[in-house]
């Protein structure tokens, strides 16, 4: 998925000096942005308490959206470089196109990952005809510099691992939780699992305390570690855990994100992550004019144009505002 800001703001992400090297408890609040003329996103990351988890960079959750008579997600084509796209749904389809020649419908549960390395365009839309909901994920995963120009790939991974205990079963979209290993290409030490939690379950989840973690919330209502996570939000928790302790409320969809946290700085602006300002003025004057990232066959529509690059240098902040 795109970042559709006409105005969109440079950021330097990762970095130890930020990491929170114990438990701690940061309910970060969503920012509204619009996707085209139908969807509405809550952007978890970057967020103005916190720019990374691991090598997670950019969280969107967006739904259940009522789209029964409406076009649902029409994203058009535009590049990414330097990044992995992660594409997970609770409700409804997302027909994914891209430069490579990928034709895929990602349905609920199923894996949609799209590694750009040097460069790479798609286009996301719901199918026609589409079902009445949409409810779901985007993420991207910052690729680590000895990785960040790889050759781009597109990876759909219907059948998942999952780690199961009493009124919980966790899916594991990348990484690895416990002793379950998506089949997902990873550059880094990384974890995302989908967790869904049955009304009244309580269950403790073993984490690697070399990891940092969040938790977005999904739907339903649940409490992590003791602090009530409602859908749209997410909580940080830092490094330094061995479990983490879950109980629901009602029936719920959590998302866990962590890995070990992200050591490089990035540069991160519209869809493209880079380690310099420089990269970032050339991929945009690439996709402009048309070099290097590949053509999109078969949306109904134009690509996207990259918005203006802003007038005053990168100011590196690091991990946190």
């Amino acid at each position: 998925m795109s970042n559709l800001d006409r105005q969109a703001a440079l950021s330097v992400c990762g970095g130890r000096g930020f990491v929170v090297p114990e438990p701690v408890r940061e309910l970060l609040a969503p920012r509204h942005v619009r996707l085209g003329e139908s969807t509405e996103v809550r952007r978890l990351l970057p967020n103005l308490g916190r720019r990374m988890v691991g090598a997670w960079a950019f969280v969107d959750h967006y739904g259940p959206d009522d789209i029964a008579d409406e076009p649902g997600m029409q994203v058009p084509p535009h590049p990414h470089m330097g990044l992995q796209t992660v594409s997970w749904l609770h409700e409804g389809e997302v027909l994914h196109r891209d430069s490579l020649g990928s034709l895929e419908t990602i349905r609920p549960r199923e894996l949609g990952l799209m590694t750009s390395g040097r460069a790479i365009s798609h286009s996301e839309e719901s199918p026609r005809p589409h079902g009445a909901l949409l409810h779901g994920a985007q993420l991207w995963v910052a690729l680590p510099d000895a990785h960040r120009t790889v050759e781009p790939h597109f990876q759909h991974h219907k059948d998942l691992p999952t780690v199961t205990a009493p009124g919980l079963t966790a899916t594991v979209i990348l990484g690895t939780l416990d002793d379950a290993t998506s089949p997902g290409t990873a550059y880094t030490p990384i974890v995302g699992a989908d967790l869904a939690l049955s009304s009244g379950a309580e269950a403790r989840l073993p984490l690697d305390p070399d990891f940092e973690y969040a938790v977005l919330s999904m739907s339903g209502e649940a409490e992590v570690d003791g602090v009530p996570v409602l859908p749209g939000s997410m909580l940080y928790l830092g490094c330094g855990r061995t479990e983490l302790p879950l109980r629901a409320v009602s029936d719920a969809g959590l998302m866990l994100l962590g890995g070990e946290p992200f050591e490089e700085e990035i540069v991160m602006w519209w869809n493209f992550v880079a380690r310099t300002q420089d990269d970032i003025t050339q991929a945009r004057e690439d996709w402009m004019n048309g070099d290097r990232f590949g053509t999109v066959r078969g949306y109904d529509g134009a690509p996207l144009p990259a918005p203006a690059l802003p007038a005053v240098p990168l100011k590196p902040r690091g991990r946190v505002r």
